[in-house]
């Protein structure tokens, strides 16, 4: 039996309740599926919530109980549980009144109480500004959300009913919901599968945020509707009797593009609205799985596919549980048809997401909400991930509004397992989305046997093999290049780590250094009083000491002096002593907290020396640097420096070429560059006059031996006239 209609399921949801919604219908709706004890819970809620909320009015002039009673009706129409519409009634009670969340925790238990006090705002703490406000009460509720999801989606039905309700808003107040609405909860909705909730916030936010817009779009599809209708019935028709014919009982809905999308489609691709709305979209919903596929065969038998067009979210879930067959057809006078098959469970997932997983294992007894949707699950794995390595709210914000949601590719690894990851990502995010240890020690990477960088844009279907290295780490440059969370935060926490790690190191190496001024050192010092000066100093530990020395943010020299004679005098002292005191060997390897001057380029053999930065660590110039004003440097932030025989580093030198202005010059510059064993990292090219040029090229040296080769050989070329070196 096949049978159409013109709408799908539950579309009512779709369209705009009356703000007033009596108790008695709600009591109505939710003796439909809930049990007696339940719904006199609820009703016992209502009864507080009133109490509780008298006297208050919305702007509107309406009581404030109107508002959490649509809430639970929202809450209701998606089947949730008793405590759930519980919640949805009160959960303005301890944000808008005096009552305590203990109160609450008392009348209708804990869980309820976790789930008002996470949708409650945070009422009693003050920001400077409503950026952090936001974004910390934001922070609270999705870290809330991790211990139970029904939060955020109590949060979603309450933001529905307030922008039903926006219009006797002001006009940038109504802007300003919308746009947070557009920002974080439509991708919210959109990642927990809530289609017919994400539908309805992208209609009343779009229609806030531009009424004129929407009015314009609105009426132009109104318009549209009539002709369309007549198209749909002829394919609903032809598609109806093939299904019969093979025996495939199916339902039918055509479908209407979201106006917020057309919009979203028109902006994006700077295209007409008649480009937009020509495709015409009907939905089947069979069965079962097996005729999922069946059904997909007699369309094509049908109507031609277009190819290219054609996306198994079946086999290949969305990352939001999502699944379904997606195929356009060459429908009948031209037109294209875009067709979706999928089960009626399937369905149920795709138009209520979480909702439908939650009602599905409540019915079973079975696992909490949390265990019930596996992507889901993983989400908030992330989102306490990203937590624990953003510094603040606003961060934190930012991070999970990158994360929502992004258009999704799927990679392969060699063993065959599917990667989802979004557009955009590179190996690198391929390979912390595997593992992060594969992502902490890669060095290159294979995609369908071919050798690329790690920076290498990935796209559906490939295969990716990454190869490691036991002695690779990340590094700062794959900051640029890398979009997932996951790839990005185990970067930073590495390099924070790193930079710690080395600017002890460092610290310690300064410290002794410092010492031996006074004919001392670390060994003699002793831990016994480095750690008592820690405490004087009320530094957590002697590690916490080399490291502030590090950064600059101590001077070694004083520290030593305070050390061994007390602050009176000693860097008097150190000063003094200061040039009997050998130098620091840097072999190029320090690390993140070593600098080399880029005004200067300083490179093994070249005279040098050190200054601390506060916060930065040691930056290293050559002494003849124009940039160096000696003068202007404290004594103590000065340290004597010294090339370790052992560096086998390449450092990277900047040279001038004056050459004649002629055809391939370039070429054979770069060609004897490469011959000597080095690589050009940055090219600028400037003409003096008509007939001659100046090139500055920067490339990697192993130290002034090497750099003189290159220029030797640089100035044998017949047009090359002078080779300089920056002098910085």
């Amino acid at each position: 039996m096949v049978s159409a209609a013109s709408d799908p399921p539950g579309a009512a949801l779709n369209q705009s309740s009356p703000s007033r919604f009596l108790v008695s219908e709600l009591l109505e709706l939710l003796e439909s599926y809930l049990d007696t004890a339940q719904v006199k819970e609820i009703y016992s809620a209502y009864l507080f919530s009133a109490e509780a909320h008298e006297g208050q009015k919305r702007l509107s002039g309406e009581p404030y109980i109107y508002h959490p009673l649509a809430v639970a009706k929202i809450m209701a129409e998606m089947r949730m549980d008793g405590q759930s519409i519980t919640a949805a009634i009160l959960h303005d009670v301890i944000e808008d009144t005096p009552t305590a969340k203990e109160h609450i925790l008392e009348m209708f238990g804990a869980d309820v109480a976790h789930l008002v006090d996470g949708v409650s705002k945070l009422t009693h703490l003050k920001f400077p500004t409503r950026v952090e406000a936001q974004a910390e009460n934001f922070r609270k509720m999705m870290l809330a959300m991790v211990h139970d999801i029904r939060i955020i989606v109590i949060k979603l039905a309450d933001r529905t009913h307030n922008l039903r309700t926006i219009g006797v808003m002001p006009p940038d107040k109504r802007r300003r919901i919308a746009k947070e609405t557009i920002d974080i909860y439509i991708p919210i909705a959109h990642r927990l599968g809530m289609h017919k909730l994400r539908l309805e916030l992208e209609r009343l936010a779009f229609e806030a945020m531009y009424p004129m817009r929407y009015k314009v779009l609105s009426d132009v599809v109104k318009k549209n509707r009539g002709n369309r209708k007549e198209v749909m019935r002829e394919v609903e028709a032809s598609i109806c009797a093939q299904l019969e014919n093979a025996d495939i009982e199916s339902r039918i809905f055509g479908r209407e593009k979201n106006i917020y999308s057309i919009y979203k489609k028109m902006k994006a691709k700077h295209i007409s609205f008649s480009e937009v709305y020509d495709v015409y979209a009907t939905r089947l919903l069979v069965k079962d799985l097996d005729t999922c596929y069946r059904a997909l065969g007699m369309m094509h038998n049908l109507y031609k596919p277009v190819p290219g067009r054609f996306k198994d979210y079946i086999a290949i879930p969305k990352k939001n549980g999502y699944q379904s067959l997606h195929t356009t057809l060459f429908g009948p006078h031209g037109i294209l048809i875009e067709v979706q098959i999928r089960t009626e469970d399937m369905d149920m997932i795709a138009e209520s997401g979480i909702a439908a997983h939650f009602m599905y294992k409540s019915k079973q007894g079975g696992e909490s909400i949390n265990d019930s949707n596996a992507y889901t699950s993983s989400w908030l794995k992330e989102i306490i991930d990203i937590q624990q390595s953003t510094g603040n709210s606003i961060e934190f914000l930012e991070h999970v509004k990158v994360d929502l949601f992004p258009e999704e590719i799927y990679a392969f690894t060699p063993a065959g397992d599917i990667i989802v990851l979004p557009k955009g990502s590179s190996a690198v995010d391929f390979a912390y989305a595997v593992h992060s240890d594969l992502g902490n020690t890669c060095i290159s990477v294979t995609v369908e046997r071919k050798l690329l960088p790690l920076s290498v844009n990935l796209e559906s279907g490939q295969t990716v093999k990454v190869h490691t290295s036991p002695q690779a780490r990340p590094k700062p440059s794959w900051l640029n290049f890398v979009v997932t969370n996951k790839a990005r935060n185990n970067i930073r926490h590495y390099l924070k780590n790193l930079h710690s790690e080395e600017a002890v190191l460092l610290g310690k190496r300064l410290l002794d250094a410092a010492l031996s001024h006074f004919s001392s050192s670390l060994k003699e010092v002793g831990d016994k009083v480095l750690k008592a000066h820690c405490k004087k100093l009320k530094i957590e530990n002697v590690d916490m000491l080399f490291e502030q020395i590090g950064l600059g943010e101590s001077v070694a020299e004083l520290t030593a002096g305070m050390l061994l004679k007390g602050e009176a005098g000693a860097a008097k002292q150190s000063s003094k002593q200061q040039k009997l005191a050998l130098p620091i060997a840097i072999d190029g390897t320090e690390g993140v907290v070593v600098h080399y001057a880029k005004c200067c380029h300083p490179i093994p053999g070249d005279a040098i020396l050190g200054v601390i930065n506060s916060g930065k660590g040691l930056v290293i110039h050559r002494e003849t640097c124009h940039n160096l004003n000696r003068k202007k440097i404290a004594a103590q932030n000065e340290i004597a420096l010294s090339w370790s025989s052992a560096s086998q580093q390449a450092f990277v030198v900047e040279v001038r070429v004056l050459t004649a202005n002629e055809r391939g010059v370039l070429a054979t510059l770069a060609a004897r560059i490469a011959s000597a064993d080095s690589n050009i990292e940055n090219l600028v090219f400037e003409e003096k006059d008509g007939a001659s040029s100046t090139i500055t090229i920067s490339f990697d040296v192993r130290d002034r031996k090497h750099l003189a080769q290159i220029i030797r050989t640089l100035r044998s070329v017949p047009s090359v006239y002078k080779v300089t070196r920056t002098r910085g």
